[in-house]
């Protein structure tokens, strides 16, 4: 007697032939994917290529003025595009969870984690908090559920958004970029979580991704879409720091010098040292990268040398001035010189304004630049970071997650700066791109003297542009310990 064969799983969603324009701009050229329970569906492609786009498709809450040209969208047994607004809510609220790529950024800044992790949940009485931050790598017996979002480095915040999406046991699970800020190893972890929440409950999951290692290991199937229109290419506890010397040259000149620096993150019994002694120097015209695994400091470091984060000792220096700890108590000046690139540029970028209007406030506030030459700058700003002068005339939310890393690093040099930090900029960038802004900043500072200090999990990349890296490791209190490496293979 032969037996059955097995039954494939019903197709919980189904795209097909999808196109969608933003007024005469195509976002999605004709993308088909489906997805069903049990199983990861990755979705891949150059920044710009509408990745996002498909996925804000799949819980109907595209970008406003967007609209769907072309193709059929099926979700659960609805008509997604035809579906009534109050049926659309409901589907969201019950059975679809989307967690978007700057999580941060949806994260309410007056909740505790404990309430951001039960808010969304179907039955807040049957959630356990502590077992949503150990399936999401989190410990559960630090007092973490009782920080607030500001508490939290990127990475953490990244995965308490996946947790809040999983308290509410959705049917599909649709993440953007979920790897973005993450260190390797957690980025298995994560891939390893994917899966088994995928198997285990059933779960279909799609998920966008440039980190082709992550696809290989977690996704059963991988759809690759192409840019839907024209492009422009990229432009040519207390933690213990070791510091691998690269390439800098002692003889640069000094342009923001740190002593004995000491942070600290939360307050009372959650709070907790992040780096103690710090002496750091940044020196004209070179790149120190900083590395080591979520939630060690890298951020904060980056925070308290832009005065947004007040140390509990320490002194910073500019070109031999003190700065204040403070942002709001340094002067204009100071405040130009050193500017700040987060990790999550959609929180950072004004949603009412335009990007013309975004790079044009620095140029207007710090030069004083007339109308008719802030146009022309602007669209130089744009065509440096990869982008055309057309992108002015966007909003942020017309716009893919690396596009808006590129505005954000537009609107940052537009203060022509001499100290340029920047927060895992590229972590939302396929590899051509990253390595078009890495060569960018390579020749900002060989033409401007600029000191850059880049935050990045990608060592690779670090490693072949700069000068001086730091490894912050999470050992516990130590001096800043420096040892010779050979060389490496080549807010306004």
């Amino acid at each position: 007697m032969s037996t059955p064969a097995p039954v494939a799983p019903t197709a919980v969603a189904l795209a097909t032939g999808l196109s969608i324009t933003l007024r005469d701009t195509p976002l999605l050229t004709g993308a088909t994917l489906t997805l069903t329970p049990g199983r990861v569906t990755a979705v891949t492609g150059p920044s710009g290529a509408g990745k996002t786009t498909l996925l804000r498709a799949l819980v109907g809450a595209l970008p406003p003025g967007a609209r769907v040209t072309d193709g059929t969208l099926t979700v659960l047994g609805h008509d997604l595009l035809a579906l009534p607004p109050e049926e659309l809510r409901r589907l969201r609220r019950r059975q679809l969870a989307f967690v978007g790529q700057d999580p941060g950024s949806g994260l309410n800044p007056r909740m505790r984690v404990d309430r951001l992790l039960t808010e969304t949940a179907a039955d807040r009485r049957a959630v356990s908090v502590p077992d949503l931050l150990r399936a999401v790598r989190l410990p559960a017996d630090e007092g973490l559920e009782h920080r607030r979002t500001a508490g939290l480095s990127g990475g953490q915040q990244r995965r308490i958004a996946l947790a809040r999406a999983l308290a509410r046991r959705p049917a599909i699970l649709l993440l953007d970029e979920p790897t973005a800020g993450l260190d390797a190893a957690l980025r298995d972890e994560i891939a390893e979580l994917l899966r088994d929440l995928a198997e285990r409950q059933g779960i279909a999951v799609a998920l966008t991704s440039h980190d082709s290692d992550f696809v290989a290991h977690c996704a059963d199937e991988v759809r690759s879409l192409e840019p839907a229109g024209p492009t422009a290419g990229p432009s040519t506890p207390a933690t213990h720091l070791s510091t691998s010397r690269v390439r800098v040259s002692t003889d640069a000149e000094p342009v923001v010098e740190v002593t004995a620096l000491d942070a600290r993150v939360g307050h009372g019994r959650t709070g907790h040292q992040v780096f103690t002694g710090l002496d750091l120097t940044l020196r004209a015209g070179t790149l120190t990268g900083i590395t080591g695994p979520s939630g060690c400091g890298k951020t904060t470091l980056l925070r308290t040398l832009a005065g947004l984060h007040r140390p509990e000792a320490g002194s910073i220096t500019l070109r031999g001035e003190p700065l204040a700890p403070s942002y709001r108590r340094r002067s204009r000046d100071q405040r130009r010189r050193v500017q700040l690139v987060p990790q999550n540029p959609l929180g950072a970028l004004n949603p009412a304004h335009t990007v013309g209007a975004t790079l044009t406030r620095p140029l207007k506030l710090h030069f004083a630049r007339p109308a008719d030459q802030c146009g022309k700058r602007v669209a130089e700003l744009l065509t440096a970071v990869g982008l055309t002068p057309d992108h002015a005339a966007r909003h942020p939310h017309e716009l893919s997650g690396g596009q808006r890393q590129r505005v954000s690093i537009a609107r940052a040099l537009a203060a022509e700066p001499d100290v340029l930090l920047c927060d895992e900029i590229t972590s939302a960038l396929d590899a051509d791109t990253a390595d078009g802004i890495m060569e960018l900043l390579r020749g900002l500072r060989t033409d401007r003297g600029l000191a850059v200090v880049l935050v990045s999990h990608d060592l690779p990349l670090v490693s072949a542009h700069a000068d001086l890296l730091l490894t912050l490791d999470g050992a516990g209190p130590a001096p800043l310990a420096e040892h010779r490496a050979a060389p490496s293979p080549v807010p306004n």
